[in-house]
């Protein structure tokens, strides 16, 4: 079954001290072109990061952002050095008592002093950290796997609904074709009839040019391989693994084949037919390019 390469996962963790948020996002591109936000402490799972992402999606235009934050309460924490709070005070009411200046707002005064009120330093992120990081990856390598298959069902119907239209226009052409050769003759014999009074007409030469004549204008092998290539393009849809590669090269195939029918036919009708089915040719191909 096709597999999309446009595709979004999530996944995030709340936990008492802290939060943790992974985004994926991928859009189509003919290889892995993977970019990749991480907080600090990740930085050195920035290469098992990159292997699981490029193992699980393998290819496609791809973003993975990480993002961390303390819980509010655990970033509000302070300690006050009561020790030096009380001696910056005692300073400052000797000074106002030597001063007989006003002793308001001391208290605050020494509150603000350096180094009186100390943030706690946030705890070193450890490897249990990355414990609990690990999942989440996983988790929304799981969720965005998910949409792109659900993105492929939806392409995967709308693609054979192409290729079914090609098939029914090369039914039509293969309805018409006996009365296109059938034309062709009859303007051969008409041909013949003309020439054949001259002086220097030669019998054989000219069955054997008419042979190469009508051979060049024969579709029946192009058919077939059209065929062929219609029915391998449909086998290759339904494969487990991934066959966007694939398909771009059968649909080049396809495409040389009703080109070639288009070019030999000389006939007006089939012509038409031709021109339909390299219209839907090029929505395949289109489709295809989103296609891993």
């Amino acid at each position: 079954m096709l597999q999309s390469m446009t595709g979004f996962g999530s996944a995030r963790l709340d936990a008492d001290q802290y939060c943790i948020s992974v985004e994926i996002r991928s859009l189509n591109s003919k290889s892995m072109d993977l970019s990749v936000r991480l907080p600090k402490f990740l930085s050195d799972k920035e290469y098992d990061i990159r292997n699981m992402v490029q193992k699980a999606l393998v290819r496609g235009k791809v973003g993975i952002n990480i993002e961390f934050s303390k819980n509010r309460a655990q970033k509000a924490k302070n300690n006050i050095n009561k020790e030096l709070l009380q001696a910056y005070y005692s300073e400052l009411n000797a000074a106002a008592d030597m001063l007989g200046a006003s002793k308001h707002d001391l208290f605050r005064l020494a509150l603000h002093m350096p180094e009186v009120l100390q943030q706690e330093q946030e705890e070193e992120v450890t490897d249990a950290d990355w414990a609990n990081v690990q999942p989440l990856v996983e988790e929304a390598l799981h969720n965005i796997n998910a949409f792109r298959t659900d993105e492929g069902k939806a392409l995967t119907a709308e693609i054979m609904s192409y290729i079914d239209r090609i098939r029914i226009l090369l039914a039509e052409i293969d309805k018409h074709d006996p009365a296109r050769m059938e034309h062709i003759r009859g303007r051969i014999r008409g041909h013949l009839n003309e020439i054949s009074t001259s002086e220097h007409f030669d019998k054989n030469r000219f069955e054997q040019e008419m042979v190469y004549y009508i051979e060049k204008l024969d579709i029946a092998e192009e058919k077939v391989r059209l065929v062929n290539h219609l029915h391998y393009f449909t086998e290759t849809v339904y494969l487990p693994e991934p066959t966007g590669k694939k398909l771009g090269f059968i649909s080049q195939e396809i495409g040389r084949e009703i080109n070639t029918i288009g070019s030999k036919a000389n006939d007006a009708t089939i012509q038409h037919h031709v021109v339909d089915m390299k219209e839907e040719l090029e929505k395949i191909k289109e489709q295809i390019n989103n296609i891993l």
